[in-house]
C-alpha cells in the first residue's frame, strides 16, 4: 500500500545464491540378458510425481486478496481526505472462490485489525463525512479480526471478517481437494495515527490474547487435517528451521487440499516475539511466523523486491529450503508502462509465491495497460524453476 497511508508495523526478509536442474536418463536399447527391457528399466528408474514436494512448486497470489475500492459519496470523501487515493487504492479483486477458481491464486493475503469488543470499525469517517450511517453487516458488530485495508479511508471487503473469508476458502477448498496447498499470507495492522486523530477508530495493540485469537479464529474453520502447521513439519530434537532444511516440506501428495498460514509482520519484533512466547519453536501454532534464516524459527520470509542483487539472494534461499514470498508489480508503474521485467525476475528467481495486484486481464485497463501478472501458460501451478527436482512435471501438479 501507499507508504502516506503505510500502518504501523514491524517487516523484516533476507539473505543469498544459486539454481538446480533437471535432467532424465533412459536406458539403452541393448539390455544385458536377463536385465529386463530398456522400458522396464525407464519405468522403474522413473521419478515419482508422489515425491514432488511443496516448496518445489510456484505460483501466484493476490496481494490484499479482500480489497474493494470505494465507490460512490465514499470514494468521494476518501479522496477529499487523502488525494494521493487513487494511486494506491484503485483495484479491486474478484472474490475469494474467483480467485481461487477463476485466475487460479493459490496464495491469498489478508489484511487484520483487532477488534475484540466487536463494532470497531462499523462506522468509518468516509462514511461521515458522506452523511452515511454505519456499515449494515452484523458482522461488523460483532467481536473477531476484521479484515480490511485502512480502517476509516479503505475499507472495502469482499469479505469483512476472518472467518468469514476462511469460510469461503474452506467451501473452496471441498469443492476442489486436490489442490495444491493455499498459502495464506496475514498482515497484523493498527489504525493510523493522523485518522485516529481526525476522529477515527483507535485499534487496541497487538497481545498474547489477541494474537491466540487468531489461531483460534483458524481452527473453528480448518479442522487439524487441513491445516499445515509447524508441528507437521518439525522433527524430535530439532528447531523447525533445522527441521525444514534437513528434512525438507511435506510431499504434495500430502499437502493437497490444505492450508497453511504465515504472518506477514516480520522480526525480531513485538508481535513475532508475542507469538512465540510459550511456544518454542512455534509448538502448538496455527500460523508460521516471518523469520529471518538463522532463526529457530525460520521456514518462510519474504523479499518483496526481487530486482538487482535481491534475485540472487531469492535463489539463495529457495535452494537452501525456505519458503519466500515476492511481489511483481510494485510500483503502480509497472502496471502504467507494462514493465514486465520484474515479474519475469520474480518468476526466475523462484520464489514459491508471487503476489501481484493484477492476476487477471482487463483490471489494469483502467489505467489503459494490458499488463497482468500470470504465470506462463496462464496455470494455477507450476514446477519451480529454481528447486523442483526431476520428479516433477507441471501437468501433473494440480488434477
Amino acid at each position: 500500500m501507499n507508504p502516506h497511508w503505510k500502518n504501523r508495523l514491524v517487516s523484516a526478509g533476507r539473505l543469498g545464491a544459486v539454481v538446480a536442474a533437471v535432467v532424465s536418463t533412459a536406458l539403452g536399447a541393448n539390455a544385458l540378458p536377463g536385465a529386463g527391457s530398456a522400458a522396464q528399466h525407464a519405468a522403474a528408474s522413473a521419478p515419482r510425481a508422489g515425491d514432488v514436494r511443496m516448496n518445489e512448486l510456484q505460483f501466484m497470489g493476490a496481494h490484499n486478496a479482500y480489497h474493494r475500492e470505494m465507490q460512490d459519496a465514499e470514494l468521494a470523501s476518501a479522496v477529499s481526505m487523502d488525494p494521493t487515493y487513487p494511486s494506491w487504492g484503485f483495484y479491486s479483486h474478484a472474490s475469494i472462490p474467483d480467485l481461487l477458481g477463476r485466475q487460479g491464486m493459490r496464495g491469498l493475503e489478508l489484511d487484520l485489525l483487532p477488534d475484540p469488543k466487536g463494532g470497531l470499525y462499523r462506522q468509518p469517517l468516509a462514511r461521515k463525512l458522506a452523511g452515511l450511517g454505519p456499515i449494515d453487516d452484523p458482522a461488523m458488530a460483532a467481536p473477531g479480526m476484521k479484515v480490511l485495508h485502512v480502517a476509516d479511508l479503505d475499507y472495502n471487503s469482499t469479505c469483512r471478517t476472518l472467518v468469514d473469508c476462511l469460510r469461503q476458502v474452506r467451501q473452496w477448498s471441498r469443492e476442489h481437494p486436490d489442490h495444491a496447498p493455499i498459502l495464506l499470507q496475514l498482515e497484523l495492522k493498527q489504525t493510523d495515527d493522523r485518522l485516529e486523530q481526525a476522529g477515527g477508530a483507535v485499534s487496541p495493540a497487538w497481545d498474547a490474547a489477541l494474537l491466540d485469537d487468531i489461531d483460534r479464529e483458524i481452527r473453528s474453520v480448518f479442522t487439524e487435517n487441513a491445516l499445515i502447521s509447524p508441528d507437521d513439519l518439525r522433527r524430535p530434537g530439532l528447531t523447525l528451521e533445522q527441521s525444514v532444511l534437513r528434512y525438507g516440506w511435506p510431499t504434495l501428495d500430502r499437502a493437497r487440499g490444505k492450508v497453511m498460514f504465515f504472518f506477514d509482520n516480520g522480526g525480531p519484533g513485538p508481535i513475532r516475539d508475542m507469538y512465540l512466547a510459550g511456544h518454542p519453536n512455534l509448538a502448538g501454532r496455527a500460523v508460521f511466523t516471518r523469520g529471518n534464516p538463522g532463526d529457530a524459527d525460520a521456514a518462510i520470509t519474504m523479499v518483496n523486491d526481487p530486482r538487482g542483487t535481491n534475485e540472487a539472494t531469492i535463489r539463495d534461499l529457495v535452494k537452501r529450503g525456505y519458503l519466500v514470498r515476492t511481489r511483481s508489480d510494485e510500483p503502480l508503474s509497472t502496471v502504467k508502462t507494462e514493465e514486465f521485467s520484474r515479474l519475469d525476475t520474480a518468476l526466475a528467481s523462484g520464489a514459491q509465491l508471487v503476489t501481484t495486484d493484477f492476476p487477471t486481464v482487463g483490471m489494469a485497463a483502467r489505467y489503459d495497460s494490458d499488463f497482468v501478472a500470470e504465470l506462463p501458460g496462464g496455470t494455477a501451478v507450476r514446477c519451480n524453476p529454481v528447486s523442483a527436482s526431476r520428479a516433477c512435471r507441471d501437468d501433473r501438479l494440480e488434477r
